[in-house]
């Protein structure tokens, strides 16, 4: 099946771009997610039209993710979380925490654009990029503490 993508796609190709993807996979997730369109012969003639548009709705984007990323990269979120020994966490912090984090601060971000491989699983302070945009990566200033109190305190004698 030939679809027309009217977003970008990981790993498929870039709005405009006509690709050709399994059956299953364009009619079960493509389509009904409005992220391609039918490659027909009268959607062939509208994808001239939509490519200027996308060229400059890109650079728009663009230019208003660089925007945000110069505000994320001053972004610090600190998440305390249980600890076992060896400073390793029970549970973790995923991109879901960090996403609705950010949304707390005011940055409406989807968590698939968050780039972590792993969720985090120790203490430490971690760098996230988090893609705003084929072209745009800002990275977060992630910090992970214990929230057990320090126990520093000397007893009495």
């Amino acid at each position: 099946m030939e679809v027309i993508l009217k977003e970008d796609v990981t790993k498929l190709g870039h709005r405009g771009d006509v690709v050709k993807v399994a059956d299953g996979y364009g009619r079960n997730y493509l389509l009904p997610g409005k992220l391609a369109i039918e490659a027909t012969a009268a959607n062939k003639a509208v994808i001239e039209q939509m490519k200027g548009s996308a060229v400059r709705k890109s650079i728009k984007e663009k230019a208003a993710s660089e925007d945000v990323a110069k505000q994320l990269d001053a972004v610090e979120l600190t998440f305390e979380r249980k600890v076992g020994e060896n400073d390793h966490l029970f549970g973790s912090v995923t991109s879901g925490d960090i996403a609705q984090q950010l949304e707390a601060l005011g940055y409406t971000i989807d968590k698939r654009k968050i780039a972590l491989e792993d969720p985090l699983k120790q203490l430490g302070e971690f760098h996230v990029p988090v893609k705003l945009h084929r072209e745009v990566t800002a990275h977060v200033k992630v910090t992970i503490k214990s929230d057990a109190p320090d126990e520093v305190a000397t007893p009495a004698a």
